[in-house]
């Protein structure tokens, strides 16, 4: 499970060290397991671990193909992804289209969601948090779960 957020930076090549609290897990849970890259809104990258990842793959491949839901996040799924490996010193290299799309260079926000990590631009990351408040309605939903 990851958890937290760190300010971390892409560099010119696209690459984005992940930050060290996120690499030690990652190093003790996946080892040297390879990563899927995407996005299903171009404005925020997911990473998840090929472990994690096919996992996932499991649960939508038990969708219909024909299914127009699962045709358009496999069409952004593709079209945003790609397979990468950690290099020696922590970096990833994020997908070209996808640093454009979703503005990611120079600062970024690496948080975790669940199994898998999400980059966003950090500017773009604090306007959605001030513009999206948890509302009343909100913690309705989330009291259902305990939460």
């Amino acid at each position: 499970m990851f958890r937290g957020s760190h300010i971390t930076r892409v560099d010119e090549k696209g690459r984005l060290k992940l930050p060290a609290e996120f690499k030690r897990q990652i190093d003790a849970e996946y080892g040297a397991d390879p990563f899927y890259i995407t996005s299903r809104d171009g404005k925020t990258a997911e990473i998840f671990p090929m472990r994690e990842w096919e996992q996932y793959e499991k649960k939508l491949a038990a969708m219909p193909s024909s299914h127009p839901a699962k045709q358009k996040l496999l069409m952004r799924f593709n079209y945003f992804g790609q397979e990468t490996e950690l290099d020696g010193q922590g970096r990833l290299l994020l997908p070209q289209v996808l640093r454009e799309k979703a503005n990611l260079i120079a600062e970024v926000v690496v948080h975790g969601s669940e199994v898998h990590l999400k980059v966003s631009n950090h500017e773009q990351y604090e306007r959605d948090l001030a513009s999206n408040p948890i509302t009343p309605e909100d913690q309705i939903e989330l009291s259902k779960y305990d939460l």
